[in-house]
């Protein structure tokens, strides 16, 4: 699935409730999501881990809807490399 498909399936399943919640309260939720991946992190368990990330990205997802950001469009800045340096791998100073 593409990024574009993928954001217009979570708008269709989700956009009336997050209208409802609203930006600030699905943001809460997108960071209490990233909590979970730490946790998942320290616990080393892997499944647990790929549940978290996907709960990340669908409440990134979520809030962009919201705020009507083109995710596919926004991502085409990284498609050639750093946008920083410009270079793939990044040669960013660390």
């Amino acid at each position: 699935m593409h990024l574009e498909q993928l954001q217009a399936a979570v708008r269709h399943t989700y956009l009336e409730r997050d209208a409802g919640r609203g930006v600030d309260a699905t943001f809460r939720w997108l960071t209490e999501e990233v909590g979970e991946v730490a946790q998942a992190i320290r616990k080393g368990d892997r499944e647990d881990l790929g549940h978290e990330l996907s709960d990340v990205l669908a409440w990134t997802i979520s809030l962009a809807n919201l705020l009507e950001i083109d995710l596919e469009a926004a991502m085409a800045r990284y498609a050639d490399g750093c946008p920083r340096c410009g270079a793939s791998p990044c040669e960013c100073p660390l």
